[in-house]
């Protein structure tokens, strides 16, 4: 296991389902993915990435939500995933830490139909509207992965296209075209999961003024994963 994907930093913790605070640890969705085999994630890697290019960042809090094999209109304000998120962000302010910003990487399952396809032009960003809303943050810092994978090219194409044109304000979007991907051909391995941690990091980063945006004003880094949502929350 690559030693950024490794547990081991009391400075970087994990919300349970239980709304309380323990070291975090792979896999990160074990919990909340239940059911479903979980490997894994880019988060460890983005949480120890950040860390090391701002040591005075302090404790950071990853919230995981994600549930693999699902569409964004199941993410949709009033459906049960959306509301979790909304309750599982809320939780996790409830210590004194704040909400710093959120990784959005979904997609896959919007390529194997159409109609969804087509419509992810309108429901992503209603979606980040919708969650800064309801979470009382309209500037939220959000990084969002476009899709370097699906069931159907035509497909991928109109849903990258989507990812990568979004114009909503404190949006980067990264592109993933290019990382190594599993067996499956669908999800990235291992070792595409921890460099995709640390570009994530540099994005996120990126929204911190002493930081300079170095990827493309549209396409950003390339990078690639799967449905995966972290909320960052630290203590100031």
């Amino acid at each position: 296991m690559p030693g950024q994907a490794t547990p081991s930093s009391p400075n970087i913790l994990q919300l349970g389902l239980n709304h309380t605070w323990f070291e975090a640890h792979e896999p990160l969705h074990k919990e909340v993915d239940e059911g479903k085999r979980c490997g894994i994630g880019p988060g460890m890697s983005f949480a120890k990435t950040v860390l090391a290019m701002e040591p005075n960042m302090g404790v950071i809090g990853l919230v995981p939500c994600a549930r693999g094999g699902t569409g964004l209109k199941q993410w949709a304000r009033g459906s049960k995933l959306y509301d979790n998120l909304v309750q599982r962000a809320h939780a996790s302010t409830k210590c004194g830490g704040k909400i710093k910003g959120l990784l959005w990487f979904q997609g896959e399952t919007d390529t194997n139909s159409t109609e969804d396809a087509l419509l992810y032009e309108t429901r992503l960003p209603k979606f980040f509207n919708d969650l800064r809303d309801d979470l009382h943050l309209p500037d939220l810092p959000i990084v969002q992965v476009a899709l370097a994978s699906g069931y159907h090219s035509d497909l991928i194409t109109t849903v990258r296209q989507a990812q990568l044109f979004l114009c909503l304000k404190n949006v980067r979007t990264v592109d993933a075209w290019g990382l190594p991907l599993g067996l499956d051909g669908l999800h990235l391995n291992t070792e595409g999961a921890v460099r995709l941690g640390q570009m994530l990091a540099h994005t996120f980063l990126s929204f911190r003024p002493k930081h300079k945006w170095v990827g493309s004003r549209k396409f950003g880094y390339r990078i690639f994963y799967s449905t995966t949502i972290y909320f960052i929350n630290r203590n100031s």
